[in-house]
């Protein structure tokens, strides 16, 4: 795959992501001219809660003097944040380029449970740019 500029900051910024997320090691990925696949592998050492807290003002109403908590943690050190973090680095810098530059609003997530599905969906991200002449978006 031949990286447009926009394509190049895309592969940079993945490959800063465990300089911003210590715990996330990377798998394959490929920078597609319309998308982008990879392997996210978040490794937390078990037992250890080093989960950053997010510096937010409680908002307190006349009912209740107790801050809501989320039932799930704080949320900062999760996929979304990651993919968050991928999205805004990329926008920024691509917008240096074209103003115009946006994300899909959504993305896809898929959860690897054992080495033969990691394989598998490594060996798809491999293959990926191969099929780009297939794909309903290619132009030349």
């Amino acid at each position: 795959m031949q990286l447009s500029e926009m394509g190049q900051i895309a592969n940079r910024c993945w490959l800063e992501i465990p300089e911003h997320f210590p715990f996330v090691k990377l798998g394959n990925h490929v920078v597609m001219p319309n998308h982008v696949h990879g392997i996210i592998i978040i490794d937390k050492p078990d037992g250890v809660h080093s989960v950053e807290t997010q510096n937010f003002a409680p908002l307190q109403n006349a009912y209740t003097t107790t801050t809501p908590k989320n039932k799930f943690g704080p949320q900062s050190q999760n996929l979304a944040s990651i993919v968050r973090g991928f999205k805004i680095g990329v926008t920024k810098n691509s917008r240096l380029i074209n103003q115009d530059f946006t994300w899909q609003s959504r993305y896809h997530d898929h959860i690897i449970r054992n080495q033969k599905s990691f394989d598998n969906i490594s060996q798809y991200i491999i293959d990926n740019p191969l099929k780009w002449k297939e794909d309903r978006f290619y132009t030349l």
